[in-house]
């Protein structure tokens, strides 16, 4: 981390799905903050198991997995992992790569810099595709432009979704008198987490939050919030979780000094 800092015991609302919150808040709490767990993401299972099953059973030349969740889902699917022998694996994100290495199958393909779609695309091995055949891992409606690009270019590309993606059942109204107390900043990986998070909480208290500062993973992302109505929204140097504190340490050191 290259920008240190001293939250002062701010709370910082995590809101990506439970299970993947520990490292996120760990690393809030080195950094002198306070880490404030509300999950707007539930990881399921697909409805439907066998199709994707099957595909992932299917002569690949790369599979790409879009997400961490997309790697636990694939072994909950298929726990042998012989199907991954011989083919070309790539990873969208830093914590995607981390997965795919736990499992024993470190991924041949890694974007630079911000770990996104778009620097996968910029990679020699998936600029020149054509007639390759291309299995994109992800939940249920993911993002259509990395499969729409590889496509264009030429390859055959399906998709596997093994999990889905639910907003859990929260009752935000029981923590709000806390979060009024402490909530300093707000964090989002993505356009759903925060549609969802705007979701599950009162119409009345949206514009308060509003008002706080948001910490996200892509300019597209702050976009997305800008147009939500979030007045001071940084965006992470990459999509990872040592970027996103980073940013939450950037936007409080510049924060003007109350008079």
């Amino acid at each position: 981390m290259t920008t240190p800092c001293d939250l002062g015991g701010q709370g910082v609302l995590v809101t990506r799905p439970r299970a993947q919150a520990a490292e996120l808040s760990a690393l809030i709490q080195s950094v002198g903050g306070r880490p404030i767990l509300f999950p707007t993401l539930e990881i399921l299972p697909p409805v439907d198991a066998d199709l994707p099953r099957t595909l992932l059973t299917q002569r690949w030349d790369i599979v790409i997995f879009i997400s961490r969740n997309a790697v636990s889902g694939a072994c909950d699917l298929l726990p042998n992992l012989q199907w991954l022998e011989g083919v070309q694996v790539a990873a969208v994100g830093k914590a995607t790569a981390k997965a795919l290495t736990q499992i024993g199958h470190g991924p041949d393909l890694v974007p630079p810099g911000r770990y996104d779609s778009e620097s996968l695309l910029e990679l020699p091995a998936l600029r020149e595709v054509t007639a390759k055949r291309i299995l994109i891992v992800r939940g249920v409606g993911g993002r259509a432009h990395l499969g729409d690009t590889l496509s264009e270019r030429g390859a055959a590309v399906a998709y596997a979704e093994v999990y889905r993606r639910a907003r859990p059942k929260i009752d935000a109204d029981l923590l709000l008198e806390d979060w009024h107390r402490s909530l300093g900043f707000v964090t989002a990986t993505s356009d759903e987490v925060l549609n969802n998070l705007l979701g599950m909480i009162p119409e009345t208290e949206q514009p308060w939050l509003k008002s706080l500062p948001l910490v996200v993973f892509s300019e597209r992302g702050a976009g997305s919030a800008m147009e939500l109505g979030f007045r001071v929204v940084a965006v992470a140097n990459a999509a990872s979780d040592e970027a996103m504190v980073e940013a939450l340490c950037r936007v409080h050191l510049n924060r003007p000094v109350p008079r």
